[in-house]
């Protein structure tokens, strides 16, 4: 049996969106921006994508910019709002749990002359949003904190940071990576005080290599790259047609039955826990499990390193992931380390993440082989240390 349980680091695509990818580059193949009547439609067919993703969240079409997923939508709308206010406003907020492509972007700004305040979190992975408010000065121009954290599954107190933010005497600017939130999440952005949102696409179901932002206020935005004027002079560059197409589908197929989907893959989450903690000793949950997200569980093994164990999985045609997958190998993972997990817990990690197409079925094996696995493991280290 094959199971994939590494959701958060992509997703297979739907078999239609595929499909609808294949039609892009044979029968839709020409370029959005000719004037002739192929071009038109292909252009035609990009707008109702654009006018249907931006219902998913309840915007208006012309906030949502099409770019090459979380990466690229995270560097530009952080880059923009520094370099816009780089005269009167310098400070910029984010959290220790934030994804690479937030981090090391404000890093970045900092060695060039920003002031970035990275706040601490507690065991669940949550920001005090007391300490937060503190850490605003009249300098600050954007705060930056992540919709759905991707190692742990914590869901971030959005909301309750945009109702904070309207107090405010002076306008500070509000961006979410909602890479692992969109498609997990049933949101609206008219009951959040935001201003950017990035997501990817091939984290629900869709091709890698496309994405979109979202842009409260066009006006409020530099563009990261000129060109040809597409995406409304915002990001210039011929569009990525495949891509876009894909997304749409795929966009189409996970919001056409929300609430379902989330339901599905949380049950299947409870019951992974529920066999990993009724099965297995010496284990420790790092993810709020009635709190967090649909997909993501994270767990520590004790006296068990997750990257054996992940190898062990592999031959079983398995697919897990470590806690330690996007981090120096030296000090582990960043949002492990930040949650004060010891070293011993952070080695032992292993994040599993779901998604629609997994089955208890899969859930049952994959414990099964995680136990015999385990049992040799700690008994081996047991020969060892004697």
């Amino acid at each position: 049996m094959k199971v994939y349980l590494d959701n958060s680091a992509t997703t297979k695509p739907y078999k239609e969106v595929v499909e609808e990818m294949i039609v892009s580059l044979t029968d839709d193949f020409a370029n959005p921006s000719a004037a002739y009547r192929d071009g038109f439609e292909v252009e035609k067919k990009i707008k109702q994508i654009r006018n249907n993703i931006a219902k998913t969240i309840g915007v208006e079409d012309k906030s949502i910019i099409f770019t090459s997923g979380g990466t690229e939508s995270n560097n530009a709308i952080i880059r923009s709002v520094a370099y816009l206010n780089k005269k009167r406003k310098n400070h910029i907020i984010t959290t220790a749990i934030e994804h690479p492509a937030v981090l090391n972007t404000v890093k970045d700004l900092e060695n060039d002359g920003f002031d970035v305040t990275i706040l601490d979190v507690n065991s669940k992975g949550y920001i005090d949003i007391e300490d937060l408010e503190n850490a605003i000065t009249d300098k600050t121009c954007l705060i930056s904190v992540m919709f759905v954290n991707n190692e742990i599954g914590c869901v971030e107190p959005i909301k309750e940071i945009g109702e904070m933010l309207k107090k405010q005497k002076n306008k500070v600017f509000f961006h979410v990576d909602a890479v692992q939130g969109y498609g997990k999440i049933d949101f609206k952005l008219n009951d959040l005080n935001v201003d950017f949102m990035s997501v990817s696409a091939h984290k629900i179901h869709g091709p890698k290599g496309i994405g979109f932002m979202y842009i409260k206020d066009t006006s409020k935005f530099k563009a990261l790259l000129e060109g040809g004027g597409q995406e409304s002079n915002l990001r210039s560059g011929t569009e990525n047609v495949p891509g876009i197409y894909g997304m749409g589908k795929a966009v189409e197929i996970v919001f056409s039955n929300l609430e379902d989907n989330i339901s599905y893959i949380r049950d299947l989450k409870n019951y992974l826990w529920e066999k990993l903690s009724g099965n297995i000793e010496d284990i420790k949950l790092n993810s709020d499990i009635e709190n967090g997200v649909c997909h993501v569980l994270n767990v520590s093994f004790d006296g068990v390193k997750g990257e054996v164990l992940l190898h062990y999985l592999e031959g079983d045609d398995i697919s897990v992931s470590t806690g330690s997958a996007c981090s120096a190998k030296k000090k582990g993972s960043h949002v492990l380390n930040a949650i004060g997990l010891k070293p011993s817990e952070i080695e032992g990690a292993v994040r599993f993440s779901l998604c629609d197409m997994n089955t208890k079925e899969e859930i049952d094996y994959t414990v099964e082989k995680i136990k015999s696995h385990i049992e040799m493991i700690r008994l081996i280290s047991k020969r060892k240390r004697r």
